[in-house]
């Protein structure tokens, strides 16, 4: 068990048997009440962000997360299947317990896989993931006075904001974290 001065950002911690990382953190002591710790943190299995604020005295559970290399091979349905790197093992997550991340994920994607309780509950994608544009509407030379960009949709579905010049079959690369356009490949 741990106190609330040792929460910081990036720990992970159990709340009703379920992991948690700390994404945010701040500490406050107002007057004569004691001191709080206000946080944001995200279900490591389920991808939810909620806020909570622990009180002074209270304990929680750090949890043991531990990470392997693994890559995503194929979809079928709902349910993504990856392999472990080391032990070749298979495994399956569901669409709900990957959230956002399926919009980055095509065939040979290496991720770090998040076990705990050893067993396989989410994944971290890279910072920047290489993916082909299948549609892309042509770009009018001297149309930037607005946004100076056009709506692309990606081979996994995902449709981001690029600058003009993009054209179908590109193959760009694009930021996991913002889910935003970076460069040509």
């Amino acid at each position: 068990m741990i106190g609330i001065s040792e929460i910081k950002s990036g720990k992970n911690i159990i709340l009703n048997g379920v992991p948690f990382a700390v994404l945010y953190h701040e500490h406050s002591k107002t007057g004569r009440a004691g001191s709080v710790l206000r946080t944001r943190l995200k279900n490591l299995t389920t991808g939810a962000v909620l806020e909570k604020t622990f009180q002074g005295s209270e304990n929680v559970e750090e949890a043991d997360i531990t990470k392997t290399k693994a890559q995503y091979t194929y979809k079928e349905n709902d349910v993504y299947n990856f392999m472990d790197n080391e032990s070749y093992e298979q495994f399956s997550l569901s669409k709900e317990a990957l959230g956002d991340n399926i919009h980055y994920l095509k065939e040979g994607t290496e991720v770090t896989l998040l076990n705990f309780n050893d067993a396989p509950i989410n994944v971290e994608l890279p910072v920047k993931v290489k993916l082909r544009v299948i549609q892309a509407p042509p770009g009018i030379k001297g149309n930037t006075v607005s946004t100076g960009g056009k709506v692309v949709t990606l081979e996994t579905g995902l449709k981001i904001s690029t600058p003009l010049f993009v054209k179908t079959d590109d193959e760009i690369i694009v930021n996991t974290e913002k889910g935003e356009y970076v460069s040509r490949a």
